[in-house]
C-alpha cells in the first residue's frame, strides 16, 4: 500500500472552484432578450483546424483558440511561448533549458526528456510549417493573427509526431489596405518590450502586397550570485526577432505568399536553486530566494540562440472546384546553453555531494519540408483533400557536461508520407469526415563517442468523426482517431560513457465525444469534449535517478481519460468572459519496468521498490500532466466621450502534476496559479491605446520542475512585473 496522499484536500478545493466558476456562468444575468436588436454577439471564430477556414463549432475537433488582448496580456511583459501553459484547457508547458527550449503536453502526453535532440508528443506548428526540433518550438510570438490548439491526435492532416494534438500559431498576413502599429512597454527589472509591423500595397494594381514585423523583448539581469558577490548577475535577456512578407495575387487563380524570418537571442538559461526542497515536502523552503543563486560554476547560466527560415506557399485555383497547394519550407538554428547543475557550491545550500555544470547546444540545425496538397468541393457539400509530405531534418547536439571532453551526437531524421481527407454530408444533419495517412520514418545516429544506430518506422494512421446537427445551435461529434510517433534514439548517456538508448515506435488510440453549443442569442458559447486514449509501447524518458540516466524507454501501456471544456460570454455590451476547465487522468500500466530514484537518498519515494532499490511505477500518472487546469479571463468596458477605459484580467490555476516518472513527497506541484492585470484607456475607433498591466500580480513562487540525481534541487516560475504599454494603430 501506498501512503496517503497530502494533496486530496487541495485537490477537492479546486474541484470545487471549478464547479463553481461553471455554475457562476450558467447563472450570469444574460441580457439575451434584446441581444439581438442591439447587435450584440459573440464574435464567430474561424479556425483551419482541418486546412480550410471553418466555423470552430462546426469542426468535429476539440479545437480552443486564443487572439487579440488575450495574447497581448500574454506576451506584453516579456514571457516566451510557454506563456499558453494552463491558458487554454488541457495544454501544458515547461522547460528545464530556459526560454529557448520548451517541452509541450497536451491531454497528459508529453516529453520530460531535456536533451536537445528529443521528440515531442506535441506539434507546432508556425504559419503551415510544423517546428519539429525543440529550439524551433520557441521562436517568438507578434503580430500573430491567432492560436489554435488542436487536441488529441491529428496524424492525417498533420504528419509530424502528433499523438496529443498541434498548436498552430498564424501570422497576420499581407493585404491590400494599409495598416501598422507600434508597441512599447516598460516594466520591472528593467524590461522594455516593442512590436510593430507596417503593410499594405506595394504596387498601384495592388496585386503585390507586403508586411514587415518585428519584435524586441529585453530584461536586464536581477538575479545576485550571493557565492562570487557579483549583484544582477544573471536573469536578464535580449531576443530581436523578425517576419517579412510578400504576398502576390495577379489574378483571382493565383496567390504566392514568400515568408522570410529570423531571430538572436542573448540570455539566461534556466536558474537551478540547490536544496530548496526539504526531505519529504515540496514546498520551497528557506534555502529558495528568488533574487540570490549561490553558483560557483556555470559562467552564471548563459545562453544564445539564432535562427533563420523561410517558406513559400503557392494556392491555384486549378478550375472546376480544384485547388492546388503547395508549401516549401527551410529553418537554420544554432543554439548554445551552460549551467550550473547542482545549483550551488561546496559549502552549500545544504548538502550536495558533487559540483557539476555543463555546456548544451546545437550546431547546424537544417530543416526543410515539402507539401503538396490537391483539395476540391464536389456535388452536396462533398470535400475532399489528397497530398504528400517530406521531411528532412539534420543537426549535432554538442555536451560538455562536467569536465569531460565534448561530446557530438549528429541526427539526421528523414519522413515521407501520403494523405488523404473527406467530408460527405449522409443527410442534412449529419457529416461523416474520415481520414487516413501513411507515414515512412527513418533516423540515424552518429557520434564521436558511441557506436552508430539507425531505426525506422512506418505507419498508417486514420481518424473518423461524426458531427450532428441537432439544430442551429447546437452541434454534437463523435471521433475515433489513431496517432504514431516514429521510433526514437536518445544518445545524451553517450556523455557519461553510456551507448544510445532505442524507443520503438508508439500508436495511440483515442476515442472522443463532444459538443458545441451556442445560445439562440449568441450570447453564450460552450464547448466541450470528453476522451480515452490507449498509448501502446508508450515512449518516455528515465531522467536522473542515482545513475543520472537520460534514456528512453517503452512502457507497455499509458492511458488517459477527461474532459476539455471551453466558455465564451458576452455577458452585457460592457462585460465579457472567457474560461476553460480540463481534468485529465493518466496512468501508466506496466508492472515490469522500474526506476531508479534519486540520488544519495534524498528524496521520499512513495512507490514500491524492487530488490534493486529502483521504483516501480505502474500505476503513476504521466510526468508533465496536470490532473486539473482552470483559466479565466473578464473584459470590463466603459464608454467616454472620446473612447473607452477598460479593464482586463486572466487567472490560471493548475492541479497536481508529477515531474518524474517515480513518485515522491518531493517531486511535484499542486496549487499553482498565476494572475494577470491590465487597465487602460482606448481613444477613438482603435486610433491608440495606453495601459498598465501586471503579470504573476500575486508574487507566486511556483516549484515549476526539478532536478533529482544530486540533491533536491529546483527551478522555478518568472517573477512579478509591473509595467505601462503605450500603443498606436495606423489604417
Amino acid at each position: 500500500m501506498r501512503g496517503s496522499n497530502p494533496t486530496t484536500t487541495k485537490l477537492s478545493r479546486q474541484c470545487l472552484t471549478a464547479a463553481i466558476i461553471t455554475m457562476a456562468i450558467g447563472a450570469l444575468p444574460f441580457s439575451g432578450g434584446t441581444a439581438l436588436a442591439q447587435g450584440l454577439q459573440l464574435e464567430e471564430i474561424i479556425v483551419t483546424a482541418q486546412r480550410r477556414e471553418e466555423n470552430m463549432q462546426e469542426v468535429p475537433i476539440s479545437v480552443s483558440s486564443m487572439r487579440g488582448e488575450r495574447l497581448t496580456a500574454l506576451f506584453e511583459g516579456g514571457e516566451d511561448i510557454r506563456a499558453i501553459a494552463t491558458r487554454l484547457p488541457n495544454v501544458y508547458a515547461e522547460s528545464s533549458n530556459g526560454r529557448i527550449a520548451p517541452r509541450f503536453y497536451m491531454r497528459g502526453l508529453g516529453n520530460t526528456d531535456f536533451d536537445l535532440a528529443a521528440s515531442q508528443s506535441v506539434s507546432i506548428i508556425f504559419d503551415d510549417v510544423v517546428q519539429e526540433n525543440v529550439i524551433l518550438k520557441s521562436f517568438p510570438i507578434f503580430d500573430v493573427d491567432r492560436v489554435e490548439v488542436l487536441r488529441g491526435p491529428q496524424g492525417t492532416l498533420f504528419g509530424r509526431n502528433t499523438p496529443a494534438g498541434i498548436i498552430k500559431f498564424d501570422s497576420r498576413k499581407p493585404s491590400e489596405d494599409f495598416n501598422a502599429y507600434g508597441l512599447a512597454s516598460f516594466g520591472s527589472f528593467g524590461t522594455l518590450n516593442f512590436e510593430g509591423a507596417l503593410g499594405g500595397a506595394l504596387n498601384d494594381a495592388g496585386t503585390l502586397m507586403g508586411r514587415f514585423s518585428v519584435l524586441s523583448q529585453n530584461r536586464d539581469d536581477w538575479i545576485d550570485n550571493a557565492y562570487t558577490g557579483v549583484n544582477d548577475a544573471m536573469g536578464g535577456f535580449s531576443e530581436l526577432a523578425w517576419r517579412g512578407q510578400l504576398l502576390l495575387e495577379p489574378s483571382e487563380d493565383l496567390s504566392v505568399l514568400l515568408n522570410v524570418h529570423g531571430r538572436d537571442y542573448d540570455g539566461t538559461a534556466s536558474i537551478f536553486r540547490a536544496n530548496v526542497l526539504t526531505t519529504g515536502s515540496n514546498k520551497l523552503n528557506s534555502n529558495y530566494d528568488r533574487d540570490t543563486v549561490y553558483f560557483d560554476e556555470g559562467a552564471n547560466n548563459p545562453q544564445t540562440g539564432e535562427g533563420y527560415g523561410g517558406s513559400l506557399k503557392v494556392d491555384i485555383d486549378m478550375g472546376n472546384g480544384v485547388a492546388l497547394a503547395s508549401i516549401t519550407a527551410i529553418e537554420l538554428a544554432d543554439d548554445l546553453s551552460q549551467g550550473d547543475i547542482d545549483g550551488g557550491n561546496p559549502g552549500g545550500p545544504g548538502f550536495i555531494p558533487f559540483q557539476t555544470q555543463s555546456a548544451d547546444g546545437i550546431e547546424d540545425l537544417e530543416q526543410f519540408t515539402q507539401e503538396i496538397r490537391l483539395s476540391g468541393e464536389g456535388d452536396d457539400g462533398f470535400l475532399w483533400q489528397a497530398g504528400f509530405y517530406y521531411f528532412d531534418s539534420s543537426f549535432t547536439v554538442s555536451t560538455n557536461p562536467f569536465f569531460i571532453p565534448t561530446v557530438r551526437v549528429t541526427h539526421e531524421n528523414t519522413a515521407w508520407a501520403v494523405f488523404g481527407q473527406t467530408s460527405l454530408p449522409l443527410n442534412d444533419r449529419l457529416t461523416l469526415v474520415s481520414g487516413m495517412r501513411y507515414t515512412n520514418d527513418k533516423k540515424d545516429l552518429t557520434s564521436n563517442a558511441i557506436n552508430d544506430v539507425s531505426v525506422d518506422g512506418e505507419q498508417t494512421s486514420f481518424d473518423l468523426s461524426l458531427m450532428f446537427d441537432v439544430d442551429d445551435n447546437i452541434n454534437l461529434y463523435a471521433r475515433l482517431a489513431n496517432g504514431f510517433r516514429a521510433p526514437s534514439i536518445q544518445g545524451r548517456d553517450a556523455a557519461f560513457g553510456g551507448q544510445a538508448s532505442i524507443a520503438d515506435a508508439e500508436t495511440i488510440m483515442s476515442y472522443e465525444a463532444g459538443f458545441k453549443m451556442t445560445t439562440a442569442d449568441r450570447m453564450l458559447r460552450l464547448n466541450g469534449a470528453f476522451y480515452y486514449y490507449v498509448v501502446d509501447d508508450m515512449q518516455l524518458s528515465a531522467i536522473g535517478g542515482s545513475g543520472n540516466f537520460v534514456q528512453l524507454i517503452n512502457i507497455d501501456e499509458g492511458v488517459g481519460t477527461g474532459l476539455d471544456l471551453d466558455v465564451d460570454v458576452l455577458v452585457s455590451e460592457n462585460l465579457q468572459l472567457s474560461g476553460g476547465i480540463s481534468i485529465s487522468k493518466t496512468e501508466i500500466n506496466d508492472s515490469s519496468i522500474s526506476i531508479p530514484p534519486c540520488g544519495f537518498g534524498q528524496c521520499s519515494v512513495n512507490d514500491p521498490l524492487n530488490s534493486s532499490g529502483n521504483a516501480i511505477i505502474d500505476g503513476n500518472p504521466f510526468p508533465g500532466a496536470p490532473d486539473l487546469t482552470i483559466n479565466l479571463s473578464a473584459r470590463y468596458s466603459v464608454p467616454t466621450d472620446t473612447g473607452e477605459v477598460f479593464f482586463f484580467t486572466d487567472w490560471a490555476s493548475q492541479g497536481k502534476t508529477n515531474f518524474v516518472l517515480y513518485e515522491a513527497a518531493e517531486y511535484y506541484s499542486n496549487g499553482n496559479f498565476e494572475a494577470g492585470l491590465r487597465a487602460g484607456y482606448i481613444h477613438g475607433d482603435n486610433e491608440w491605446e495606453v495601459s498598465v498591466f501586471g503579470r504573476n500580480i500575486t508574487d507566486e513562487e511556483n516549484l515549476k520542475g526539478v532536478i533529482d540525481f544530486n540533491n533536491n534541487t529546483g527551478f522555478d516560475n518568472e517573477p512579478r512585473i509591473w509595467g505601462i504599454t503605450f500603443r498606436k494603430n495606423w489604417d
